[in-house]
């Protein structure tokens, strides 16, 4: 069995990011595969890595034939059984062939995409359904849930970041946009004292929001780190987490956040609001609400057995689900379903 994957691709996503663990993961389970990626030097650094030489190419606008021509150049070469591709425009340049085309969608996206696809992957149960009431009959429409890695790394050094070994610390990842959501945790801070709150993401939003910080008077202890690799150390040396989205079509942070064992809150959007149960394995707030996020966040840094429930009900929810071991095995039965 032969997998050619082909993405476009943004600098940084959360897509992005699980193409690249779940290329590494295909490797590790020994699966023979070649990668077609728009030009990154990063993740093309990290694949090399994991012993896979990843063809690179422009990946441009609807003219750029270059790049057409060049991925059809790697399905002939490669000869593969099955071509997987990762959203609009890797799956728009994808050409007819010998093989069974699946396009993975990670998001609400625009199905006239996808028009040449054989099968369909969503990574919801929600994204699923809407391909579903989109037209696309429910035997070629797949739900297969993203994984996240659960290593485990020491806690970052607080101090590097001018913060106090002893107070609250609060996390949040995301890109600096506004389906993010970050003015509301940072209103949400200006009503929490004595708490710290850490922002590892980059995006157009940044200097607004460091603005806003300095106006509600709370950036002596907002720290903002931009983008960051080093996610594991980030969540060791964390107290909660917060994901507070206005759009979270699946919540990966969340499932990250319960494989390090961090209580979770987060805005009860689609992704986040179908993973969390109501105090079980995290907390949801309505979505824009500053004032309940606030009041969460005091009583969870109050209530230790609450903190003591949520994590490891979290834990136990990630074990069961969302492993690198359970969700390949999940993509690798699925091929062989396709191939008979």
């Amino acid at each position: 069995m032969k997998i050619l994957q082909a993405i476009a691709g943004a600098e940084y996503g959360g897509a992005e990011a699980f193409f690249t663990r779940l290329s590494i993961a295909f490797q590790r389970a020994g699966l023979t595969q070649r990668i077609v990626m728009r030009r990154h030097e990063g993740r093309a650094r990290a694949l090399t890595a994991a012993s896979i030489a990843p063809v690179q190419v422009r990946f441009g606008g609807k003219l750029d034939i270059a790049s057409r021509l060049a991925l059809l150049r790697q399905i002939a070469e490669f000869q593969p059984d099955i071509v997987l591709s990762w959203m609009n425009r890797a799956t728009s340049f994808c050409p007819a062939g010998n093989f069974v085309h699946v396009g993975r969608l990670g998001g609400y996206y625009d199905i006239k995409y996808y028009r040449k696809c054989d099968h369909l992957i969503a990574n919801t149960s929600d994204i699923a359904d809407y391909l579903k009431n989109s037209g696309w009959n429910e035997d070629r429409v797949h739900h297969l849930p993203n994984f996240v890695g659960g290593e485990q790394a020491a806690p970052a050094p607080r101090q590097k970041f001018y913060t106090p070994d002893t107070a609250p610390l609060i996390l949040a990842l995301g890109r600096l946009h506004e389906n993010k959501a970050f003015d509301v945790l940072l209103k949400a801070m200006a009503r929490v004292p004595n708490v710290y709150l850490w922002i590892a993401g980059e995006g157009p939003l940044r200097k607004q929001l460091e603005e806003q910080a300095e106006v509600l008077g709370i950036k002596p202890r907002v720290r903002f780190l931009g983008w960051r690799d080093d996610a594991a150390a980030l969540f060791a040396a964390a107290d909660i987490f917060v994901c507070p989205s206005r759009h979270e079509p699946l919540g990966n942070v969340v499932i990250e956040a319960w494989a390090h064992g961090i209580p979770v809150i987060a805005a009860d959007s689609i992704g986040p609001g179908t993973l969390i149960q109501q105090g079980d394995n995290g907390i949801l707030f309505p979505i824009d609400d500053a004032v309940t996020l606030a009041n969460y966040i005091k009583r969870l840094i109050k209530d230790d057995d609450l903190r003591r429930t949520v994590s490891a009900n979290g834990m136990a929810r990630y074990e069961e689900e969302f492993t690198e071991h359970i969700v390949v095995g999940k993509y690798v039965e699925f091929f062989e379903q396709l191939l008979k």
